[in-house]
C-alpha cells in the first residue's frame, strides 16, 4: 500500500534518522517544508520533499493537502490511562478548598482509585480503557505510555498491567508499559510500609517479569510516599528484570529524587514542578529527560515545570498529559502543548518539539515515531487548513485536527 499527500502546506518536524531528541537552544527550530509532498509505502514513511521534486510513480491512493499542515502524531510518555471510573467528587473537594495531600490523608486520591479498581472486573477496565485509548487517539496520539499504580496489591497490579499488553495487541499504535506499585503505600500496609516495598519486589516483580508485562518501573518519589532510599531500592530491585526507571519526581518537594533517578540511568523524572539550583545540576550532568505535565498543573492549580530554566540550561525536554482520574482527568494533548506555551513560556516550536521527538526519546521511541523521518511509521496528524502551525496552540479550545493516520492507515477524520 502506497500513499501520496500532495500539496502539503507546511510538512512539520523533519528530521534525519540520526536526531533522537533535541535540547537547549535547537528546540527553537522546528524544520519544515513548505508546499510539500510525503510519501508513504508499507505503514512507514518512505519519501517526502518539495512539491518539484515529486517522484513519478503510481500509488494506490492521493491525499490532496492544499492549506493544510502535517506533523507527526502525539508523543504522550506519561500516562496512567487504565483506571476505574472517575474521582470528580474530588474536584468538588479541591474547589472548597481541601488540597490534594489532605484529600489523600482523608482515604481519596490514589488509594481511592486502588479500591474502585480492585471493584471493577477485567472485561469492564479494558473497555473503560480502550474507549479512553480511541478518544486520545483521534485528538492526535500517536505514541502513549501507561503506567500501573492504581492496584496496589499483586492482583490488580496483574490486572492492570495485563489491560495494558491486551491494548498493545489490540491498537495498532506504540504503547510503552510501566510498572508503578510505588505508587502509594495501600491502606493494609499504613505502618509497616517496608512489607509493602518487600511485596513490590518479592512478588510484583518476578510474576511481572514472567508475564513479560511492563517495559519500565516508576517510584513516587515524594514526602509522604516513598522516600530516596525507598527508590533506590526498588529501582535496584527493577534492574534485575531489565525494567528501565521513569520516575515521578518534584511534584511537590525537592528530597534528592532527581539525584537518584540519575544515578540508576533513568530514562526521565516526570513532574518538576519544584526544582532546586542542585537539581539542575545533576539533570546537565546526566542522559535522564525532564518531562513536564502542565494539565496536572492546571487542573490542581499548582506551579507549572520551569521549562525556561531547563531549556536555557541547555536540556532537552518533553511534555505528557499525566492522563488520570485524580490530577489530570484528560489525555488531551492539544491542551498540553496549548498550556506549555501559555503557562510554560514555551514557543510553538519548543512545544511541538517537546511533544514529539522529545515525547517519543522519553519511551524509548525514537527509532519509531516523533518525527517526519524516511523509515518510521506513518503516524501522523492532517490539520484543518490553517495557517501556520502557531494556530495549534493558539487555538486551545478546538483541536485543529482534520486526519489522524496511525502506520499509514486513517484512524480518525473529522
Amino acid at each position: 500500500m502506497t500513499q501520496l499527500f500532495l500539496n502539503i502546506k507546511e510538512l512539520v518536524q523533519v528530521r534525519d534518522a540520526a536526531i533522537k531528541k533535541v535540547s537547549g537552544i535547537e528546540m527553537k527550530k522546528l524544520p519544515t517544508i513548505k508546499n510539500a509532498f510525503l510519501l508513504v509505502k508499507d505503514e512507514l514513511i518512505f519519501d517526502f520533499g518539495t512539491m518539484d521534486k515529486i517522484p513519478d510513480l503510481s500509488v494506490d491512493e492521493i491525499i490532496d493537502c492544499s492549506g493544510k499542515i502535517i506533523l507527526p502524531s502525539w508523543c504522550d510518555s506519561h500516562s496512567h490511562l487504565v483506571f476505574a471510573g472517575n474521582r470528580e467528587h474530588e474536584f468538588v473537594d479541591r474547589i472548597k478548598g481541601l488540597s490534594y495531600e489532605e484529600i489523600a490523608r482523608n482515604g481519596g486520591g490514589i488509594l481511592n482509585s486502588t479500591k474502585k479498581i480492585k471493584e471493577t472486573s477485567e472485561e469492564s477496565l479494558y473497555d473503560q480503557s480502550a474507549k479512553r485509548l480511541k478518544e486520545v487517539i483521534a485528538l492526535g496520539t500517536g505514541a502513549i505510555e501507561i503506567k500501573s499504580g492504581y492496584g496496589l496489591t499483586v492482583s490488580s497490579e496483574l490486572k492492570i498491567l495485563r489491560i495494558i499488553n491486551r491494548l498493545k495487541n489490540n491498537f495498532d499504535t506504540p504503547i510503552k508499559s510501566t510498572f508503578l506499585g510505588a505508587h502509594a503505600v495501600p491502606e493494609k500496609f499504613k505502618n509497616n510500609k517496608a512489607a509493602y516495598i518487600d511485596l513490590i519486589i518479592e512478588e510484583m516483580l518476578p510474576k511481572i517479569a514472567k508475564e513479560n508485562l511492563a517495559d519500565f518501573i516508576d517510584v513516587f518519589c515524594e514526602t509522604d510516599y516513598f522516600s530516596i532510599d525507598d527508590t533506590r531500592k526498588i529501582l535496584t530491585a527493577g534492574k534485575k528484570y531489565n525494567l528501565i526507571p521513569k520516575v515521578h519526581v518534584n511534584q511537590f518537594n525537592s528530597i534528592g529524587g532527581i539525584e537518584i533517578a540519575s544515578k540508576k540511568n533513568a530514562l526521565s523524572v516526570d513532574h518538576l514542578e519544584v526544582l532546586s539550583d542542585r537539581d539542575l545540576e545533576v539533570l546537565k550532568e546526566s542522559n535522564t529527560i525532564p518531562v513536564a505535565l502542565p494539565s496536572c498543573s492546571f487542573f490542581l492549580s499548582i506551579p507549572y515545570t520551569p521549562a525556561r530554566k531547563l531549556m536555557d540550561s541547555g536540556l532537552a525536554m518533553a511534555i505528557a498529559s499525566d492522563y488520570n482520574p485524580g490530577s489530570s482527568p484528560s489525555g488531551n494533548m492539544n491542551l498540553v502543548v496549548s498550556l506549555a506555551c501559555i503557562k510554560m513560556k514555551m514557543t510553538p516550536e519548543e512545544a511541538i518539539n517537546a511533544a514529539t521527538i522529545n515525547g517519543a526519546y522519553a519511551m524509548g521511541l525514537e527509532k519509531e515515531v516523533g518525527s517526519i523521518t524516511v523509515g518510521k511509521h506513518a503516524n501522523l496528524i492532517l490539520t484543518k487548513p490553517i495557517n501556520s502551525y502557531g494556530f495549534i496552540p493558539y487555538s486551545f479550545g478546538v483541536p485543529q485536527i482534520e486526519k489522524v493516520y496511525l502506520k499509514g492507515k486513517c484512524y480518525f477524520s473529522k
